[in-house]
Order: structure tokens, then sequence, then C-alpha cells
């Protein structure tokens, strides 16, 4: 909060002639904690998700059908793709292997979005049947 009322009195001149001589004094600052908030967040998100997984081994068993489930699915994509190296604006090359996982990364997208379509469409369906 202190940083925060520092950086507005300077205003926004100041800040950006600083940063034109390379001074980002509070700014950086601002940056650091930030991203440490960010991190501790995190990780006690973490900690206490996989915490109450492992209390419940009901919610375990369920968690770890839907990694395998997820992690199937990434392996078909995988499979069905295919790299090839290629050329790229600035010059450089794509090898086959970036070519290949950008090829499954997109083919696991449009899995998942037909699997989530699918099941819309089947419970719509078997509502509307009920």
């Amino acid at each position: 909060m202190i940083l925060q009322v520092i950086i507005l009195n300077q205003g926004d001149d100041v800040i950006k002639l600083n940063a034109l001589s390379g001074d980002y004094g509070v700014v950086s600052t601002m940056v650091t904690l930030a991203l440490l908030v960010l991190a501790i967040t995190v990780i006690l998100t973490l900690v206490f998700s996989f915490g109450n997984l492992a209390s419940d081994g009901k919610k375990l068993k369920k968690a770890l059908i839907s990694i395998g489930a997820f992690a199937a699915v990434v392996l078909i994509a995988f499979l069905f793709s295919s790299g090839s190296e290629t050329p790229l604006k600035d010059g450089n090359m794509l090898s086959a292997a970036g070519s290949r996982w950008i090829e499954t990364g997109l083919r696991t997208f449009y899995f998942l979005v037909f699997i989530a379509v699918g099941a819309m469409l089947y419970t719509g369906i078997a509502r509307l049947k009920k």
C-alpha cells in the first residue's frame, strides 16, 4: 500500500523520465512484491488443494481418473500429430519436435472441445427425454 501511494504521488511523467534514464526503482519493487504475493498464493493454494485430496480417498480417486483421462487425450493427440520443420517469418526454423508439440496442443484443444460439446448435447437430449 505504501509503495502504491509513493507511485501515485510521483506521477506518470516522473516515472517515465526515470525509466528512460534506467531507474525503475519503485515500479521494480512493486513488480517484485506482486510476484512474491502471487508465488505465496499459488503455493498455499496447491498445498491446501493436495491436502484436501489426500484426506479423502474418493476425491483423490476422482482427481487421478480426471488427470489420467486428460493425459490419454494428450497422448492420442500426440500420436495423431506429425512434425515437420517449418520456416518462421524471422528466418529461423521451427524444429520438427516443436512443430509436433504445437500440433499436439491444437489437437488436444479440438478433442476437448468436441468432448465438451458432445457432453452438453448428451445431457440436453437426456433431459428432453424425461
